[in-house]
């Protein structure tokens, strides 16, 4: 499964990059920190799944997920976020992310949502 990061902060994405590498099959494509780069490599890459930040360097996680979601469809989405208010939950619903998770205290879920959706890639069409 190709994955691609975006996240500001290079502590966070390390962090990221060193749980996603304890999973078979996981593949790391990508990384940026701003939206606009985020796009262009999202949409030139086609990573079957976007970890994304709500607040970036510029932009935010919203604009990527917005501009991406409407010309890839395809593409899955699991937002972060610092703060998770109800309201972030519904936007990123609402803009096509598939999960948002709260970096304080849902990290390690993170790492299952992934596990769990390389594992199903690997499950031949007629088991799922």
């Amino acid at each position: 499964m190709k994955i691609f990061l975006v996240e500001d902060s290079l502590v966070v994405r390390g962090q990221l990059a060193a749980m996603l590498a304890t999973i078979p099959g996981a593949e790391i494509v990508g990384e940026a920190q701003s939206a606009l780069p985020a796009i262009r490599d999202i949409l030139d890459l086609r990573p079957d799944l976007v970890l994304l930040d709500v607040h970036l360097a510029e932009g935010s996680g919203f604009d990527v997920l917005n501009a991406v979601h409407v010309n890839a469809p395809e593409i899955d989405f699991c937002m972060l976020t610092s703060f998770a208010p109800h309201s972030y939950r519904q936007l990123a619903e609402r803009l096509g992310a598939g999960a948002v998770f709260d970096k304080r205290m849902e990290f390690g879920r993170v790492r299952e949502l992934v596990a769990r959706r390389v594992a199903a890639a690997h499950v031949p069409a007629a088991k799922r």
